[in-house]
């Protein structure tokens, strides 16, 4: 565990992840006062990836409960494998076995047992290692109820399970709640957490996580990336690209042996980063040139 701030931002630039520094306070006081880290930000901007680093750094397990409208317990937490219970009924039945209460115990035995990443994130980590990093992605998708029960959850770190008892966390999990701001998160469960959110990144710092994540990229090139980014950002589009598509499209364009962005791939790889054709015919053409012509002129090219 990183012991001071200053460690944590170390431990990010390890990952490759490049934070500012409230984000890295945020973190780091989360780990250190064992409270769950809630993220809101636009999509795109590094969120998911927070955990992903986290759990790569620490050398923890990453376990993911992918968010959605209509997740219920049963897939967030644990069901029982039905099909091997009533092959083992079967079993039974044609074995002769009369002892219900027997046969019922051992239907609902662990072996049974099949866990979600909810249950699994408590159970007792293997020998050596610690509590895993638990990612709850997009919280803000799911329905209100399953954001009560969450917060239950987070509040003992702990599930009961009626047919074998409840199961406690030894340690709690480091617990990274993700939101898109689809809709507001309960009070309740923002006052359970430390929270941050995460805005799309300056030219600098932008320009810095292309150094960090593609490093093979030439300066100029990511320079006039990071400058055509910005000129997205402030455009009317129905949804701005975020760093996730910085990224995408610096690697689509060396794939492409690209070492400065013309008009005519800029148009034929709009698709790397907008998502909605809508935005892909408002920049394409000649607004994408004028783009391009205000960048380079911004950068004396």
């Amino acid at each position: 565990m990183p012991g001071s701030v200053d460690a944590t931002v170390a431990l990010f630039a390890g990952g490759r992840y490049v934070a500012d520094r409230a984000l890295c306070t945020a973190v780091f006081l989360a780990l250190k006062l064992g409270r769950p880290l809630l993220l809101e930000g636009d999509a795109g901007v590094g969120k998911t990836e927070v955990a992903k680093v986290l759990a790569e750094q620490l050398g923890r397990r990453l376990i993911r409960l992918q968010c959605y409208e209509g997740l219920d317990q049963a897939s967030a937490v644990y069901e029982w494998n039905y099909a091997r219970q009533m092959l083992e009924i079967r079993l039974a039945e044609v074995s002769g076995e009369r002892d219900r209460a027997r046969l019922e115990k051992d239907v609902f035995g662990e072996s049974f047992l099949i866990r979600r990443p909810l249950l699994q994130a408590l159970e007792a980590p293997p020998a050596g290692t610690g509590p895993p990093v638990l990612l709850i992605d997009e919280l803000d998708r799911s329905d209100e109820p399953f954001e009560a029960f969450l917060l239950e959850v987070l509040s003992d770190y702990q599930i009961t399970i009626p047919e074998i008892g409840p199961v406690r966390a030894a340690a709690p999990p480091i617990v990274v709640i993700t939101s898109n701001r689809t809709r507001e998160i309960h009070d309740a469960l923002k006052r359970r957490c430390f929270y941050h959110w995460i805005d799309y990144p300056s030219a600098d710092r932008e320009l810095a996580i292309l150094r960090a994540r593609v490093p093979e990229a030439q300066e100029a090139l990511c320079r006039q990336i990071v400058g055509v980014m910005a000129h997205l950002r402030a455009s009317d589009l129905f949804k701005i690209p975020g760093v996730a598509e910085t990224i995408d499209w610096t690697q689509a364009l060396l794939a492409l042996d690209r070492v400065e962005v013309d008009p005519e791939t800029m148009d034929s790889t709009l698709g790397v980063l907008l998502k909605y054709q809508d935005d892909v015919a408002r920049i394409a053409g000649a607004p994408a040139r004028k783009i391009l012509d205000e960048v380079k002129a911004e950068q004396g090219a």
